[in-house]
């Protein structure tokens, strides 16, 4: 294999660096000294430089999202009163323990924005403890406290979230 295929395939493994790169924000001798695929830093890092000028740019989105906080949730066993499924857990509103938060954000989702909004919440320090998105809407249940914080940190996600 190649070395500009092995820094690919060890970029690819960090998605991270591979956002990075389509940003055009990457210290490209510190990632190739991260990602140890070589000896030769100086060539990795002109591998990285190549392959992040092959890569798609990153911009902003004009996504459309609306974002919001639904209080009183925990497991239920009513499937009409669902906000979320996780195996075979179903949480909504009216559930015997209501220790959580749903933090619902609908409009413009999709993979990028969540994982972005996953992330933000991570960052923040806020334990997510179930989230699922489809077409249309995303749902992430936090402890009941971390509820307000949680809104702050999707919202801010999902502004900046980029395409």
């Amino acid at each position: 294999m190649s070395l500009a295929a092995e820094t690919r395939r060890a970029v690819d493994a960090h998605p991270f660096l591979h956002t990075a790169l389509r940003a055009d924000v990457v210290n490209y001798t510190a990632a190739a000294r991260f990602l140890a695929v070589d000896d030769e830093t100086d060539a990795v890092a002109t591998a990285l430089r190549r392959y992040g000028d092959e890569l798609e740019a990153l911009g902003p989105s004009d996504r459309s999202v609306r974002v919001r906080m639904q209080s009183g949730v925990g497991p239920v066993d009513d499937n009409g009163e669902a906000l979320l499924a996780v195996g075979s857990t179903v949480f909504g509103t009216g559930a015997d323990s209501s220790a959580y938060t749903a933090i619902v954000a609908t409009g413009e989702v999709d993979a990028r924005a969540v994982s972005t909004a996953l992330a933000s919440l991570s960052i923040a320090g806020i334990e997510v403890v179930a989230a699922g998105f489809e077409a249309e809407t995303l749902v992430v249940a936090v402890e009941r406290l971390d509820g307000a914080n949680a809104v702050r940190a999707v919202e801010g996600a999902l502004e900046t979230a980029l395409k």
